[in-house]
């Protein structure tokens, strides 16, 4: 997300400061830009890295200094409960500490990136879930939409004490990026052959789309607002169809119910122990992968002019870099 950010921001200005960990690689964002242009080297010269870590207040105070505009897009993804530590300490006080130094900066507006997850779950699952639709913790949500409901309301908080922010909850992100992690990694699965499906559905978004969207809020007058961005709701039998189509694989024919998705999170894990190599399938992956999670775009269509792309265009479009990668 944050690269394919760096790049659209880089076709509308000529510098911008990027926040980056000291032992952090920048061969995947040359990636991503050589997958738009054919001279990544001279955007690459237009971004000022600055090394540091959300934890850190002052590399923060750094970076913000002079700044209008900051998007925040840091967070860890994890759905193992074993990374509960850190997911909360990384997401909730990596937003708070954003918050509190904007908050001692002037004329400085701030884009959190949250996550559909905020919203956790919903016990009427045909039910569409809105902006307004309330986090529960009866409904057992994952630590990882505990994290990010959590750094949601240090958002809000800036908002009451000031601050200019809106909030964006993307869906299940698709695009290009690192094929062996996060959600580009179903394209690398499904290629190599995948033989089951799960009955869920859930609601995906382009990741082009997502950072122009970004941009179009915080270059307006909004502010005080969340807005989920999510082009469809798709089922994940009609998603995997077209992606495997994408891939010219065979698609998946068999359906996995709950029982058989039980036992493969737990085989899984079993294999993880002996090997260490950890499993994308845990127990909250493959509980969500069975439920129907529908999202209601319609906020935002109101808000501001824009067209989504179609989610089979943006699998094309994401499979035909792919094949390209692995001729």
């Amino acid at each position: 997300m944050g690269a394919h950010l760096l790049f659209h921001l880089l076709q509308k200005v000529e510098k911008v400061r990027a926040l980056k960990r000291k032992d952090s690689s920048l061969k995947l964002v040359k990636r991503v830009f050589s997958w738009y242009t054919n001279d990544p080297e001279s955007l690459l010269s237009k971004i000022e890295w600055v090394d540091g870590d959300i934890l850190d207040i002052f590399s923060l105070e750094k970076l913000f200094d002079g700044a209008q505009n900051v998007f925040h897009t840091a967070a860890r993804v994890s759905f193992d409960k074993n990374d509960r530590e850190l997911l909360l300490k990384a997401n909730i006080e990596g937003t708070a500490n954003v918050v509190n130094v904007l908050l001692e900066m002037k004329d400085v507006k701030l884009c959190h990136v949250s996550s559909i997850g905020a919203f956790g779950r919903v016990s009427d699952r045909k039910k569409l879930i809105t902006e307004k639709t309330h986090f529960s913790t009866s409904e057992n949500p994952s630590v990882y939409s505990i994290s990010k409901y959590e750094s949601e309301r240090e958002v809000w908080r800036g908002i009451v004490e000031g601050l200019d922010a809106v909030i964006v909850n993307p869906s299940i992100i698709l695009g290009p990026g690192n094929w062996n992690k996060g959600s580009s990694k179903l394209f690398t699965t499904v290629y190599k052959s995948l033989n089951f499906y799960t009955g869920g559905e859930n609601g995906f978004v382009d990741v082009n789309d997502l950072a122009k969207i970004m941009i179009r809020l915080m270059e307006s007058d909004i502010s005080g607002e969340q807005f989920i961005v999510s082009a469809e709701n798709v089922t994940y039998w009609q998603f995997f169809q077209w992606m495997a189509e994408a891939l010219k694989v065979k698609p998946p024919e068999k359906k996995a119910g709950k029982l058989l998705s039980s036992l493969t999170w737990r085989a899984l894990k079993v294999k993880e122990l002996v090997t260490g190599e950890k499993s994308s399938i845990t127990r909250e992956t493959a509980q969500t992968a069975q439920q129907i999670y529908r999202y209601d775009n319609s906020k935002l269509l109101k808000t501001i002019d824009f067209k989504y792309t179609p989610i089979k265009q943006t699998i094309q479009k994401t499979a035909t870099i792919f094949l390209r990668e692995h001729a």
